[in-house]
């Protein structure tokens, strides 16, 4: 990529200066390359002239001078810039030669595969009732980031934990045991999400039950009673629904690890041996924490009150915190445990922890990304803690948090769910203990009415397909850490920035060449040198160079959002393009050119599309 090209160039000319110096390059000092807001100073530009002029003593000028008379004589570097041009206090300004771009197999780019493995954990919902839009948007920005590192080279396994030990099933367990609930549902799922909620309203008027909820949770860490296999029925009837419903949304996975596997396998046992030797790991003798296995805080001075606290792992009781699997299946992860699970099929292509199945080669991961809203950045930080204390530095620098804000209700949205709005507040959150909360599968099926509605013609994609791509693409297009304050009249918009705004200039693309039949197929090897360009052929070209380098930067930063506000910003400028610049109507080589510039954005946006987990559609 263009990119590469201008850091490995400018790099090898900074270490030249460095050794002529004679001076020690400060690790500091790094080639630096961003894109300038306005075209007129150049597509690239780079600051290592002026990080360079105070350790070196000249001029930021004089070193730009320099480097870009270097650059000038570069072979690999000079072929792909028509100008190279020094700028203000010290920036180098670099003008792409578009037509050497554009010339037949030099804009194509290799993926270079590469050794890390990478295990990205996501959706991970309580087997206790039905997914809703918060549950949703974890799942789409876990497998758009597993998408992302896929196609940059990495080796990537896809987990889905299921916490069939949990307070939450636990509940619906005591729900189903001791409260009454009937009427027409759907799912199993949608009747516990009933029951989920009025077990926690018969708390409050029955709080005896709570010890019911304790006994439960005993029998389902013990297993093989009656409550325990009726706890194991409950989780894998409702996580068979929660994988239909993320199926809708192009969402898969690779393993189903139940914590139930992690107890019984002996990994915390292990863990258990492993945390004992490290001076954070201890039982309390006195206080309220008198009985209990904590790990002990190496430095909470200065930090938030929620955190000044020690992590419970093992309670008085003898009961297992989630943290304390969360360690324990964190050392599996990463291969330093000593013990592996043993798989069973749950699905096509889908294995799940079974201690009657077989072995497999999986996890040992050199990397691994959680993704896991902002509420849970302190257990992340326990388990990062332990790896630490167990020496294992490396494996706690790739331990990696995708945090990000939760999905509330609007106003309006959530006063069509029956919740007391007289306050007056911006957003609601959703309660899946009140039974507040859209449901992802009513989500959809709101959407797919939506659609189906406003479409003037039915071929291509099916309205659901369109409703789920709509669906996803507005769950990703917010950056992480803003909380989604979900509007369902907005959601179910298709103009704008929106999933369907991208499949129609996708389509549109693929019309062009269609209608352009054979001639389409063969431009790729005889695209002309174009050496005078449209401002809208520029444009698009400029973005569609940019398509590496996003990726690249997506993956590295693990940002969804990079990806989207790409694949708006390319839609947008074809779109320009082609009101602007006849296609079809052109003749001779503009009409070559543009024909090809067409199949070049039809094929990024689809990469980028597939990236995204949207369908790319040759017809809507």
């Amino acid at each position: 990529m263009i990119r590469n090209i201008i850091v490995s160039s400018v790099e090898r000319i900074v270490s030249e200066l460095w050794e002529t110096s004679g001076r020690e390059r400060p690790a500091g000092v790094k080639v630096s390359v961003e894109r300038p807001a306005h075209s007129e100073h150049g597509d690239y530009s780079v600051n290592a002239a002026m990080l360079l002029a105070k350790p070196l003593k000249r001029s930021p000028q004089s070193i730009a001078s320099e480097i870009r008379e270097k650059l000038m004589n570069d072979a690999a570097a000079e072929p792909y810039f028509h100008k190279i041009e020094t700028a203000g206090p010290g920036f180098l300004n670099f003008y792409v030669n578009w037509a050497k771009w554009s010339a037949p197999g030099a804009s194509s780019e290799k993926i270079q595969r590469k050794k890390e493995k990478v295990i990205i954990e996501h959706t991970s919902i309580n087997p206790n009732k039905s997914a809703h839009v918060g549950h949703l948007r974890n799942s789409c920005i876990g497998d758009t980031i597993a998408r992302m590192m896929k196609r940059s080279g990495y080796t990537v396994e896809v987990h889905n934990y299921i916490d069939d030990l949990g307070n939450q099933l636990a509940d619906t367990v005591v729900g189903l045991l001791h409260t009454g609930n009937a009427g027409n549902y759907a799912r199993f799922g949608d009747f516990c999400w009933d029951t989920y909620a009025k077990i926690n309203r018969e708390y409050e008027k029955r709080p005896e039950l709570l010890q019911k909820r304790t006994e439960v949770l005993h029998e389902l860490e013990r297993g093989h009673t009656n409550t325990a296999w009726l706890g194991l029925l409950v989780a894998e009837r409702i996580v068979r629904e929660h994988l239909e419903e993320m199926k809708q949304f192009g969402i898969r996975y690779d393993v189903l690890v139940w914590e139930s596997s992690i107890v019984k396998e002996g990994f915390w046992d292990s863990a258990f041996e492993l945390l004992r030797t490290t001076p954070i790991f201890r039982r309390e003798t006195a206080g309220k924490l008198a009985g209990c296995w904590v790990l002990k805080q190496e430095d909470a001075a200065g930090s938030e009150a929620e955190f000044q606290a020690d992590k419970v792992l093992v309670r008085s009781n003898g009961i297992l915190t989630y943290t304390a699997k969360d360690i324990a299946y964190h050392l599996w992860k990463f291969g330093v445990l000593g013990r592996d699970f043993r798989y069973k099929k749950f699905g096509e292509g889908l294995w799940s922890t079974d201690s009657e199945g077989t072995r497999k080669k999986l996890g040992a991961a050199d990397m691994v990304v959680n993704v896991i809203d902002h509420r849970q950045e302190y257990p992340q930080a326990m388990v990062r803690q332990s790896l630490a204390a167990l020496g294992l530095e490396k494996q706690a620098a790739q331990l990696r948090h995708v945090s990000y804000g939760v999905v509330s209700l609007s106003r309006d949205t959530a006063a069509g769910l029956g919740v007391d709005v007289s306050e007056g507040k911006h957003a609601y959150p959703m309660s899946g203990r009140q039974g507040i909360g859209i449901q992802a599968a009513d989500l959809l099926r709101r959407m797919e009415e939506a659609i189906e509605a406003k479409r003037s013609r039915k071929a291509g994609l099916s309205s659901r397909t369109i409703a789920a791509a709509a669906i996803r693409y507005y769950l990703l297009r917010f950056h992480l850490q803003t909380e989604v304050v979900f509007d369902l009249a907005q959601a179910t918009e298709i103009s704008g920035n929106t999933g369907v705004y991208l499949l129609y200039a996708h389509a549109r693309g693929c019309s062009i060449l269609d209608k352009a039949g054979s001639e389409a197929e063969a431009i790729t090897a005889n695209v002309p040198e174009r050496e005078r360009m449209h401002p809208q052929e520029l444009s698009l070209i400029r973005q569609l160079a940019y398509w590496p380098e996003t990726l690249e930067a997506a993956a590295g930063e693990l940002s969804p959002i990079t990806i989207c506000a790409y694949a708006h910003e390319l839609s947008a400028l074809f779109n320009h393009f082609y009101a602007s610049c006849p296609i079809l109507k052109s003749e001779g080589e503009e009409r070559t050119f543009r024909l090809w510039l067409t199949a070049r954005f039809q094929a990024t946006l689809k990469e980028a599309l597939e990236v995204l987990g949207l369908p790319a559609p040759r017809r809507m």
